[in-house]
């Protein structure tokens, strides 16, 4: 039972701090810019996957306008980005100029006969029947629909935290050998001498009742 519970605990683990990283580390999508526009949305059970309103305004946390940047993939299947300011808070990007970004992808606009690919680089998911969009950070042309994109920026995350994991788990060998299993070892010597004054005890006892019976017996015999 205890080894289901570790391992259901590792498992939900990975799959929390998987889901974190892959929402949060940056993606990059080629795309052709097919529209660009400005919505009124009122931010309810979603707000989660939502930025803060633009940095310097006084919208509504709940009801506020957002931008949006409409694109199509080389397989001819769509996607839709939002454009918002990530400000100081959480994930670190630190984007004020959704201003500028959201005129950079008007500029962008391409028809499917003269295209212009780009690579928009993005955080977050594309889930449709929650009204959630990844938040585009920056756009980039780039030569065609097949340039290959290799993502320096994941790796170097992805290494630094491997690093950070690895001498923590160092940091807590040596804690552990230096301090835990010491102390353990002492409490099981303490254990195991108490255990055997116990049994000493125990044998005593014993041994002072028979003769206490054995002296009893010899009262009665004579």
């Amino acid at each position: 039972m205890w080894r289901y519970f570790k391992w259901g605990f590792w498992i939900v683990l990975i799959l929390t701090v998987g889901g974190i990283l892959h929402y949060t580390l940056p993606q990059r999508d080629i795309v052709r810019i097919t529209g660009t526009y400005n919505r009124l949305t009122t931010v309810g059970e979603n707000s989660f996957f939502y930025a803060t309103p633009d940095a310097g305004t006084g919208e509504s946390t709940v009801t506020r306008d957002i931008r949006f940047i409409e694109a199509v993939r080389p397989n001819g299947r769509v996607i839709v980005y939002r454009n918002e300011d990530t400000g100081w808070v959480w994930p670190p990007y630190f984007k004020y100029d959704s201003s500028n970004l959201q005129a950079e992808a008007s500029n962008l606009k391409s028809t499917a006969d003269a295209p212009v690919w780009v690579a928009v680089t993005h955080y977050g998911w594309r889930i449709a029947w929650m009204s959630i969009y990844p938040n585009a950070v920056r756009l980039r042309v780039v030569d065609g629909p097949d340039t290959s994109l290799f993502p320096w920026v994941n790796i170097v995350i992805l290494t630094a935290l491997a690093f950070l994991l690895f001498m923590v788990r160092r940091m807590w060998l040596q804690f552990r050998e230096r301090m835990i299993d010491p102390a353990l070892e002492d409490m099981s010597d303490a254990l195991t001498r108490a255990d055997a004054r116990a049994d000493a005890a125990r044998a005593s006892a014993r041994t002072s009742w028979g003769r206490f019976r054995a002296w009893l017996g010899g009262l009665f015999r004579r």
